[in-house]
């Protein structure tokens, strides 16, 4: 998602990698779902995020398109997102208890949180966002520790690929101004990357780079 922002208004002016430490630390989020309230359509989900929650409650994706998630156009592409309910604008996964119902495969998007990411020169920096955690006592952690994804080097590789992917198709249907190739481009993307099912005795990542090899020779066309 392409936001103009300044970084001095939202962030402490400096950019971390993943073995720096950073004041991102809620510890657990005791008594506090506020991030999970009032997103809208913000929490966009990438082909891993659908894959691990499909995986977790053995699901295709049109059962999560049914009651979960939501397909909107951001810049142009048309990717899903978690979808907020009830009057209060709850995450979906949000339990009674206030807690998150999929805290172990949790969306990258709330891994992150209160942390961005900064995409420049075909790479991207850690920053922290000093004004989206209500939190006010938060402690110091590692980034690494913080995000708990496993394989983080291949993970944060996937990232960057997937984003410079959906903004060089981006730009290329900008550029066609056809209409017609933007919807089929968008609806091959939508079955390639998340409609398919990824095999279960395959590591995800390789299956995603053969997918995603495979997209990027059309959009080259």
């Amino acid at each position: 998602m392409e936001r103009n922002i300044d970084l001095n208004e939202i962030s402490d002016g400096r950019f971390y990698t993943a073995n720096d430490m950073v004041r991102a630390d809620c510890q657990g989020c005791e008594g506090c779902s506020v991030c999970c309230h009032g997103m809208g359509k913000s929490i966009l989900l990438d082909p891993l995020d659908v894959h691990r929650i499909c995986t977790y409650f053995r699901i295709p994706f049109e059962a999560l398109l049914a009651d979960h998630v939501e397909l909107n156009v951001v810049d142009g592409m048309i990717l899903p997102n978690l979808k907020m309910a009830g009057e209060d604008e709850h995450c979906i996964f949000l339990n009674q208890e206030g807690r998150c119902g999929i805290h172990k495969i949790r969306p990258g998007f709330c891994r992150l949180f209160p942390l961005g990411r900064l995409y420049e020169d075909r790479s991207f920096k850690y920053i922290l966002q000093t004004k989206e955690c209500v939190k006010t006592d938060r402690q110091k952690i590692k980034v690494r520790k913080w995000l708990d994804i496993p394989e983080l080097d291949q993970y944060e590789k996937f990232v960057n690929d997937w984003h410079y992917f959906l903004k060089d198709s981006q730009e290329m249907l900008k550029a066609s101004g056809d209409e017609s190739l933007a919807r089929q481009f968008n609806l091959y993307l939508l079955n390639c990357f998340f409609v398919t099912p990824y095999r279960a005795q395959e590591d995800f990542y390789p299956q995603f780079y053969r997918r995603l090899e495979a997209a990027a020779a059309i959009a080259a066309v």
